[in-house]
């Protein structure tokens, strides 16, 4: 990718997450069997018919793969843990901007009982700070999972039944991040992020400057999708989630309550959902319905980060 493609601080959302399922979708069978059996039992959930049976909360354990062309780029352990700080927050339910929920769906904010930590343990058993620090010649990656490959000038995946990948690096043509949706191949299971929408200081850049982008592409990692359904600007798509307006589209920006699309007056779009494309400050919950599918995949593709990670 060349410089010219390289948009260093983007002003408006930009997810690659769908673009990389339909890539798996068109590639692997064995991707496209898996992802039936993964909604099949989040269906199951959605409807009752099965129950989630976890009680306490359970806490992933991370890996954060820095890689970076520039000393800017090389983001550091501080920034790394405020990112942390804010995913423990947003998916506890303990973000203090959730008093800007309207009072209509205050009572649909879930809180997803679930914490991250950095890595104490590497997957040889010694001990390790949780973060990779990789020096790259790649002015730039894509949604091409480059990045998740040392060959490719990237850095390897720690096994992903036992850690959420986390990489950091320099994305190119407005991108802000990804994440692959469970099924798919473990050696690029994770997510990737812009170093520039990572973290609330050092380089995190205004209007992605408070981690909200990490907290949207784990929620893909866990098996949500954009609220908008992902149909263009139409509405017939579907999040699969029942709590969750109907709408047209993403939001963009800081919209105003309410924002009436798709005949889902007099409430409008959950804009402030934190799979909608709003700017950070914008967004803010996760709903009942969401934390279910989360539960179904907890229970399913992504149980054995239940077992190694442990509840408490």
């Amino acid at each position: 990718m060349d410089n010219a493609d390289i948009v260093e601080n983007p002003a408006r959302r930009r997810c690659g997450a769908e673009d990389v399922h339909r890539r798996l979708l068109n590639e692997s069978l064995n991707y496209r069997l898996n992802r039936a059996a993964i909604e099949n039992l989040a269906f199951a959930y959605a409807t009752g018919e099965e129950q989630p049976g976890r009680t306490g909360v359970v806490t992933i354990p991370v890996v954060v793969h820095v890689v970076h062309s520039t000393d800017e780029q090389n983001v550091s352990d501080e920034q790394i843990d405020t990112q942390i700080a804010v995913l423990n927050e947003d998916f506890r339910a303990a973000n203090a901007d959730l008093k800007g929920v309207p009072p209509v769906w205050q009572g649909l904010v879930a809180d997803a009982r679930l914490e991250f930590r950095r890595a104490d343990t590497d997957p040889d058993g010694n001990p390790t700070t949780g973060v990779t620090r990789r020096r790259t010649d790649r002015r730039s990656f894509s949604d091409d999972d480059a990045v998740k490959f040392t060959a490719r000038g990237g850095a390897d995946a720690w096994p992903a039944d036992r850690y959420l990948n986390l990489w950091v690096c320099q994305l190119g043509g407005g991108l802000l991040g990804y994440a692959q949706f469970p099924g798919g191949p473990p050696a690029t299971d994770g997510v990737v992020i812009t170093y520039t929408g990572f973290g609330t200081t050092g380089t995190a850049a205004a209007p992605f400057n408070l981690g909200r982008t990490t907290t949207h592409e784990i929620g893909h990692w866990l098996n949500l999708f954009h609220i908008g359904g992902d149909d263009g600007t139409g509405c017939s798509g579907t999040d699969f989630v029942a709590d969750t307006p109907n709408q047209a589209g993403q939001n963009f920006g800081t919209p105003t309550y309410p924002s009436i699309t798709c005949n889902n007056a007099p409430d409008g779009d959950m804009f402030m959902n934190y799979m909608d494309y709003t700017d950070d400050v914008a967004m803010f919950m996760f709903t009942n319905g969401q934390i279910l599918r989360v539960e179904a995949c907890l229970a399913g593709p992504r149980q054995s980060l239940v077992t190694q990670g442990g509840g408490h």
